[in-house]
């Protein structure tokens, strides 16, 4: 195993996907999430997305030199369009522009067209928290789910995030994707060759498998999907919300990141940001909050969403990240090349 200081990762990072086209602020924003997910301890999209990232942006699934633009902002609700560039400066202009919105008049919707994959959706929704604001997330994937009741892959596990800050404290930071497990994790089965359970995903003929590569081949099951089918009817939503609204590609239109060739996935993101002190009011807010807090922390075991990513990073940044040496081999020789 590798060990990387963060600020060692980071610089890997940028250089890989500078090489492979990335501009300034695109490498650079990309890089930050990447490393970000890593120290997290959110390995399968962390650092090893940057050699898949790279690759898209070499073979025209992404474009390096695009620029986000706002393409259109009336009264609460904006879009942005990433141009079919990496998601994540595309989605810091969103959310950046929403808080403005936000304190103004009071919420913000703000949609992300032409995407690609945006990393750890509640990541984005951090300055939402650090600006006293709640905020929720919504995004869509290349199609790995089906329909309830059907077996071929319509939607993407679709994640949704939220974001509720507290006064003194770490604020409350939900994420989760709404299949069994994030696809990811699958993905990583695959390249160690290890089994998943049973229960996760099914293979191309709609049968339970174990066998992650039959898996990706395959589909993932909703959240739920054994005894309802409410993950998928909240996949669905998500998928329109994210597409039909702001204009985005449905999951089954794009191609999967998980191979080299294929389209511009130009899938969505979707932020919602709210001014709590333009409803109940901010006082009334954080003592809400923090009742309710109190009110679960009475059982012994219960954990705070996000205590645990955020211990891991703050010890991450004190120590360093842990990777594969092939990993860390990929991500030598990608800082080294440079862009044809």
């Amino acid at each position: 195993m590798a060990q990387l200081s963060v600020e060692q990762a980071t610089t890997l990072a940028l250089r890989a996907l500078r090489n492979a086209g990335a501009g300034e602020v695109m490498a650079t924003s990309t890089a930050r999430a990447l490393v970000r997910a890593e120290a997290q301890g959110l390995a399968s999209h962390g650092l090893s997305r940057v050699p898949q990232y790279a690759t898209h942006l070499r073979n025209g699934r992404a474009d390096g030199t695009a620029q986000a633009v706002i393409v259109s902002h009336k009264g609460a609700a904006l879009l942005v369009d990433a141009k079919q560039g990496l998601a994540f400066p595309a989605c810091d202009l969103a959310i950046s522009t929403a808080i403005d919105t936000a304190r103004s008049l009071g919420v913000c919707f703000a949609g992300v067209t032409n995407s690609h994959h945006c990393g750890v959706l509640v990541d984005h929704l951090r300055a939402v928290a650090d600006a006293g604001m709640v905020g929720l997330g919504f995004a869509n994937s290349p199609a790995a789910m089906p329909a309830a009741g059907g077996k071929h892959p319509i939607f993407g596990t679709n994640p949704v995030a939220a974001a509720f800050p507290r006064r003194n404290a770490d604020a409350l930071m939900i994420d989760l994707s709404l299949s069994e497990v994030a696809r990811g994790k699958v993905m990583l089965a695959a390249k160690e060759g290890r089994a998943i359970p049973l229960g996760w995903a099914l293979d191309s003929q709609g049968r339970p498998t174990t066998d992650a590569k039959a898996a990706l081949e395959g589909s993932m099951l909703p959240l739920g999907s054994v005894s309802s089918p409410k993950g998928s009817m909240l996949a669905l939503i998500i998928e329109l919300l994210v597409t039909a609204v702001i204009g985005a590609q449905f999951g089954f239109e794009a191609s999967s990141f998980f191979v080299d060739e294929g389209n511009a996935p130009r899938i969505g993101q979707a932020f919602v940001v709210i001014d709590p002190g333009a409803l109940a009011g901010n006082d009334v807010y954080y003592e809400r909050m923090e009742t309710l807090i109190g009110e679960m922390l009475l059982d012994d075991g219960v954990r705070l969403a996000g205590a645990r990513r955020t211990g891991l990073e703050q010890q991450a940044n004190q120590s360093g990240l842990t990777i594969a040496d092939a990993l860390k081999s990929q991500l030598d020789m990608l800082a080294a090349e440079v862009c044809g």
